[in-house]
């Protein structure tokens, strides 16, 4: 079948009503679940095949992840689909009111190839739970694994329910159809793409992007744990990563100390890099090429790279400026600019140079700092004292703000970017108070006042 032809099966699918009972969507849940542990080796070989990671690497970041999304979801998803009771207002007594999460329809995901099974997986998750139909286009880029997922979504589903396209050029037929919700993750340029074609529709979105996630680290951090947790979160995929820690600004006190102990780090987390066994490549040569022209300026340690394997040293820039190429775009890859700050004043105008990040990691050990600097900074979320971790969890949202996206999910948040809420009050009949029908007179004007103050 075509795009066209896939819309067209999967919308009378779902008008035919065979995804709204709940137990229908456990089942699936469930089996998808069994398909994602028995496919798990494949997984690996196609995660090593496509990035160069480890098993340790991908069942940490990609499985594991989507199955405890999995579980989370079917342990919780009987509950979420409830109606929610609510509150009626005094004036339409007696009466009862409550909130019903209902499926939007068929929907279209998105994803990228930084983290090809997860970023594909965890949004199917809430889709199916909230008991819509999916198309599901994988990118292209890590080829492997995107086969991989249409052997396990075939396995699991009929293609009137999930179906995912692989192997062709399809992203202009993709986004041709109409859809009922479509959720993007990728970069802010293909994102502005997908929102206008969502537009000729006035198709719901959830556009998971990007940008320039800061690190500050005052001068009251733990510098060497602070080093050894920003080597973490920036060299986890090599730097692929949508909430590395893109740049860091330190404070001139401790700057020198946070360096030296981030070039420690390097060295110990990752020997020779570019012979390291588990350190991943950059996916293609195109983004190689773009993330090996943006080493410049001032060289702390690394800047070497390897044509053959795509590998990138880790590389640390310092002191760095706002003007060098590093700063200019989202690096997404193994460098790291670090930038120095006297005051509040120079700090706020580093990170205003680049509004709204996907994440914000702060290293502090006063709270009046971190109270401070958390409330003022606008981000879609992050750690203090800490980098990445934020994301490993089912039980917050996840997702942007401003530049770096629209919406989030993980977890019930997942559910219910998936759902559209009907909130419906069911009146009585035994009783039709008159005060609301014309004609109208003052004796109704006061008892309306009376119910409406």
């Amino acid at each position: 079948m075509n795009v066209e032809q896939i819309v067209n099966a999967q919308r009378a699918y779902f008008n035919a009503g065979n995804t709204l009972p709940v137990a229908v969507r456990l089942n699936y849940l469930k089996a998808l679940k069994s398909a994602v542990i028995a496919h798990e080796q494949d997984i690996f070989d196609a995660l090593k095949s496509d990035l160069n990671k480890s098993e340790s690497e991908s069942y940490m970041v990609e499985v594991g992840m989507v199955l405890e999304e999995l579980s989370y979801t079917i342990k919780h998803i009987k509950k979420w689909a409830k109606p929610k009771r609510a509150k009626s207002p005094l004036a339409q007594f007696p009466s009862k009111s409550y909130v019903l999460p209902s499926p939007y329809g068929v929907t279209l995901i998105i994803s990228p190839w930084n983290y090809p099974f997860l970023l594909t997986m965890q949004p199917l998750v809430g889709s199916i739970a909230a008991g819509n139909t999916v198309v599901l286009k994988p990118s292209r880029a890590s080829k492997e694994t995107s086969r991989v997922m249409k052997e396990i979504i075939e396995s699991v589903f009929p293609a009137e329910y999930v179906s995912c396209i692989y192997g062709e050029d399809a992203n202009a037929e993709v986004l041709e159809q109409k859809y009922d919700y479509i959720f993007f993750t990728g970069g802010a340029e293909v994102g502005k793409k997908v929102y206008a074609a969502a537009s000729q529709n006035l198709t719901p979105v959830t556009l998971e992007l990007g940008g320039k996630s800061p690190v500050v680290v005052d001068e009251t951090a733990k510098i060497d744990l602070a080093a050894k947790r920003i080597v973490f979160g920036k060299l986890l995929n090599a730097g692929q990563t949508c909430i590395a820690p893109d740049y860091v600004v330190a404070h001139f006190s401790v700057a020198d100390e946070l360096v030296k102990s981030i070039k420690k780090y390097i060295d110990k987390l990752y020997p020779n890099a570019l012979s390291c066994e588990y350190y991943c490549k950059i996916i293609s040569e195109r983004h190689y090429n773009r993330v090996k022209g943006l080493i410049d300026g001032n060289v702390f340690c690394g800047g070497g790279f390897d044509d053959n394997s795509n590998k990138i040293e880790p590389t640390v820039i310092y002191p760095a400026t706002l003007d060098c190429k590093a700063m200019q775009e989202e690096i997404f890859g193994p460098i790291l600019p670090v930038l120095t700050y006297s005051d509040e004043k120079e700090l706020y105008g580093i990170l205003d140079a680049h509004p709204t990040p996907l994440a914000f990691y702060l290293f502090t050990g006063k709270k009046k700092n971190e109270k401070k600097i958390m409330q003022k900074c606008l981000f879609g979320g992050g750690c203090v004292n800490d980098t990445i971790v934020h994301i490993a969890t089912t039980k917050m949202p996840f997702g942007g703000v401003g530049t770096s996206g629209i919406g989030s999910y993980h977890g019930k948040a997942s559910f219910i970017t998936f759902s559209h809420c009907k909130s419906i009050l069911k009146k009585s009949t035994k009783l039709d108070l008159p005060i609301r029908y014309t004609p109208y007179s003052k004796s109704k004007d006061k008892m309306v006042r009376f119910f409406m103050k």
